[in-house]
């Protein structure tokens, strides 16, 4: 475990500065790797997924939050089972040769030193599949640059554009800010978007933005600041799959509608966005979100 790492922690912008080797910070986790579940995912974008899925790894904790969390099961708590570097690289090999298109890190933010150091571990003893930072972009500067060589794909979340709506549901009103930095060092990094003979993404960034209900306007703001900044440089997903958890306050307590997701799909049209995924209709479902609990496979 790489303790220096974790020894003062800022590798988020909570910046909580502890020393997570004997306590936890803001994402409740201290320097032990908790895997919550990893399998052959089918429901990422379809360069990801293709057709034999992408190799997922969920790990417990979040330095984000959010309060209509649909992984809250695992972002909120250890739901999970502690692994060890050279462990989560036999989970690496493991997904390769179960036909995984890529390595895809769910929530890496407050664990990215030591998934760096498997990547790295990986890659010796044979690990040739891209690997997918999948993040909501609450991730400290150094910390990313830090990864710089070991990612090639980026899956980032553009969740808020407005400082109170990012208050309001991450307790984190630098948000906006945060977030556009970090996008804009993952391109530094790993540059325009490159695809293999079969169309799977070898590298490059894929931004998403989660449609809210009731935030088309905000989900809009969104697009025409990625679409302006990085045209096609990088891909854009428009997700209607919200999922709104019990207890959920108005208008987080119900799904995404038709009308909201046509608007938004619409205004992505007007804007001239080729370089986009959209979603069918109904995808929200609690089916979706994998049977989290301790660490367990689902190849």
């Amino acid at each position: 475990m790489p303790e220096n790492e974790y020894k003062l922690c800022n590798l988020c912008a909570r910046e909580c500065g502890v020393d997570r080797n004997t306590t936890v910070g803001f994402c409740r986790m201290g320097s032990d790797i908790y895997l919550s579940y990893y399998s052959l995912h089918k429901w990422e974008e379809p360069p990801i997924s293709g057709e034999k899925g992408s190799g997922t790894i969920f790990f417990a904790g979040c330095s984000l939050g959010c309060t209509f969390c649909q992984n809250k099961d695992i972002s909120r708590g250890r739901n999970g089972k502690p692994v060890t570097e050279k462990e989560l690289s036999d989970i690496m090999l493991e997904l390769q040769r179960a036909g995984a298109h890529n390595i895809n890190f769910v929530t890496p933010t407050h664990y990215s030193p030591s998934v760096k150091k498997a990547i790295l571990i990986s890659r010796e003893r044979g690990l040739r599949l891209p690997t997918v930072y999948n993040t909501g972009s609450y991730d400290s500067l150094s910390a990313l640059q830090n990864l710089d060589g070991a990612i090639d794909i980026y899956l980032p979340d553009l969740k808020f554009y407005m400082s109170d709506t990012a208050k309001k549901y991450a307790l984190a009103p630098d948000y906006p800010g945060v977030a556009k930095r970090a996008i804009a060092e993952m391109i530094r990094q790993v540059g325009e978007p490159a695809f293999d003979e079969k169309g799977i993404m070898k590298k490059g960034v894929i931004a998403r933005i989660l449609l809210l209900p009731g935030h088309v306007a905000e989900a809009k703001l969104i697009l025409k600041y990625l679409y302006d900044t990085y045209g096609d440089k990088i891909y854009i997903s428009l997700m209607n799959q919200y999922t709104p958890m019990q207890g959920m306050p108005a208008p987080l307590n119900r799904k995404v509608t038709r009308e909201e997701y046509r608007q938004l799909v619409d205004y992505a049209l007007r804007l001239g966005v080729t370089n986009a995924f959209v979603q069918e209709f109904g995808t929200a479902s609690e089916s979706f979100i994998p049977p989290f609990k301790d660490g367990i496979s689902g190849i």
